[in-house]
């Protein structure tokens, strides 16, 4: 169906294909690849990184806890690879949050000596992992694509980026999303872009409008992946897949 609605790819997340990540074997996931393969698409990456299975954080102060948090984050890395995919981007709202830990402070040192870690294991898989900036509405720990360019910058490693996520940036910048882009991405820092309305439905189902977004986008050069992640789908689903499809085709065929 998505490609026949004139999707080149798809963005996993991977709970979706094993309700624990880590049981997904090497053989399993080349078989996910050949079958997108089959359909005439690509897997692009990976997305919703950390929600199953339970109990993991980056910011935790139980080691244990942020431990096994890192063996998924590598695992998820390799499977990004296997997969045939480039990007993955690190959501997951509820597993980076402050409170985790003692202090804000503590939370922020435990998170960075992680994405330092896996900043390396990406970099030798030859994939981009993307911290995203959230709205403060899901967490409290990276709201805006100025806080994550810092993190990025502290990492300081070619596999580590953020990217534009419009609804949250829709929300929280204050420059609205196309001038964000026009004011971010010649950092270099950025490296994707998902694409959702503010009200968290398809592009073309809510109020914000994305010709200037795409507009942005093509002023900045951007020739990547441009992931349709909606978390509202009404009708349902495949009609929701194929509203967004076609609403923007028009624009792209427009600028």
């Amino acid at each position: 169906m998505a490609a026949q609605l004139g999707y080149q790819g798809l963005e996993i997340a991977p709970f979706t294909l094993a309700a624990d990540p880590f049981s997904l074997s090497d053989q399993q996931l080349l078989k996910v690849r050949e079958t997108a393969s089959d359909h005439g698409l690509v897997v692009t990456g990976l997305h919703w990184l950390l929600i199953a299975p339970d109990g993991l954080s980056v910011t935790s102060s139980d080691k244990t806890v942020r431990d096994r948090t890192l063996s998924l984050m590598t695992r998820l890395v390799e499977i990004c690879a296997l997969l045939g995919g480039s990007v993955l981007v690190h959501g997951s709202p509820k597993q980076r949050l402050l409170t985790d830990a003692a202090t804000p402070e503590a939370a922020k040192t435990n998170a960075l000596a992680l994405f330092q870690q896996i900043a390396r294991h990406a970099d030798n898989a030859g994939v981009t992992y993307c911290i995203e900036p959230l709205s403060s509405a899901q967490t409290d720990f990276i709201n805006t694509i100025a806080e994550a360019i810092a993190l990025v910058e502290q990492i300081n490693s070619p596999a580590f980026r953020t990217m534009i996520d419009t609804s949250s940036s829709g929300i929280e910048e204050p420059l609205g999303v196309a001038d964000t882009i026009d004011k971010y991405w010649p950092s270099g820092q950025l490296a994707h872009v998902q694409v959702n309305d503010t009200n968290l439905r398809g592009p073309g189902q809510g109020d914000t409008r994305f010709g200037p977004v795409f507009a942005a986008l093509k002023r900045a050069g951007y020739d990547g992946i441009i992931a349709v992640e909606p978390f509202v789908y009404e009708p349902d689903g495949p009609t929701t897949a194929a509203a967004s499809a076609g609403y923007m085709r028009a624009i792209l065929e427009g600028i």
